[in-house]
């Protein structure tokens, strides 16, 4: 209870902050929409009520408070609107069908976890090469580093054009700029767990004339997962986060990204921030997953208190 209590507080001021926020975000909308059903709104003239602020035109007209959380079109949705929408578009829905966020999150979480994949891989890979080799440690480092100073959304476009003009589509290249984004929180992390061991125990390993590939299998392997997996927890949150960047310059069809060019395009809010708290839900859901994967190693491994 002690550990809930503080996420449910900052969870209840989150909330709060955001009902306050609708009423100056949509006040004027819904003055104009209350102008044109012939509801009374003072001041009379548009030009006064531009000159009041939101929370004072809404105190003048009490009766606008209301509508501001049910405008159709608003600036700000309220939460219980898009609660409402996602759970027309989750659980009213066929997850066939393009109205289903079903359907585009398995879109976008495929290509999710292809990305994760391929960058966990490589990653790994690279901090073995790192820890094991001088050369590639002063080289292949920097270079590891000054590739996240690159912005993705300047390089998605890039390898979209580039692989669509050699014929490849679809899934693939998504998952290249997930692989992008989740490679280098696994490097740095497995980079710190493989030498995380101190002296001592690398000491005890030569006494026992152990070769590199036991050191490596019996202890900086087992030393290195808690830092595999905190790194594996941001990893698979950026790889998410790529993939939806991924969907925005190629006028994707399907996917959280599509739905939320969908709801910028045709004027509908309420779509693209359902797509965007479902997007943020499968995030908490993915990191959640490999945090019941990582209390289930470390406590097999005797490294974490029953």
């Amino acid at each position: 209870m002690k550990s809930v209590l503080p996420v449910l507080t900052v969870i209840g001021a989150i909330l709060l902050f955001w009902i306050v926020s609708v009423v100056p975000m949509n006040i004027h909308l819904t003055a104009d929409l209350a102008q044109r059903q012939d509801i009374a709104v003072t001041p009379d003239t548009p030009v006064a009520r531009q000159e009041l602020s939101g929370v004072g035109l809404a105190l003048r007209n009490p009766q606008l408070f209301a509508m501001t959380y049910t405008l159709e079109r608003p600036r700000l949705p309220s939460p219980h609107q898009v609660v409402v929408e996602m759970w027309n578009t989750i659980a009213l829905q066929s997850i066939t069908s393009r109205r289903s966020l079903v359907f585009h999150g398995w879109v976008t979480l495929s290509a999710t976890l292809v990305g994760f994949v391929i960058g966990t891989g490589l990653g790994i890979l690279l901090a073995v090469g790192i820890v094991y080799n001088r050369a590639m440690d002063m080289s292949v480092m920097p270079w590891a580093i000054a590739s996240q100073t690159i912005p993705i959304l300047a390089l998605a476009p890039m390898i979209i054009v580039m692989m669509g003009a050699i014929g490849i589509q679809g899934l693939f290249p998504k998952a290249v700029i997930s692989a992008y984004l989740s490679f280098f929180p696994v490097v740095v992390g497995m980079v710190k767990g493989l030498r995380s061991p101190d002296g001592m125990q690398l000491d005890l390993l030569r006494t026992y004339y152990a070769s590199p590939a036991q050191g490596f299998w019996k202890l900086r392997l087992p030393a290195s997962l808690p830092y595999l997996f905190a790194s594996l927890k941001i990893g698979i949150s950026a790889s998410l986060v790529g993939a939806i960047v991924a969907e925005l310059p190629t006028g994707a069809r399907a996917g959280f990204g599509a739905r939320m060019l969908v709801g910028d395009q045709y004027g509908q809010p309420l779509v693209t921030w359902a797509a965007l708290f479902a997007a943020a839900l499968t995030a908490a859901a993915l990191v959640g997953f490999f945090s019941l994967i990582e209390r289930w190693t470390l406590r097999r491994m005797g490294m974490q208190a029953v």
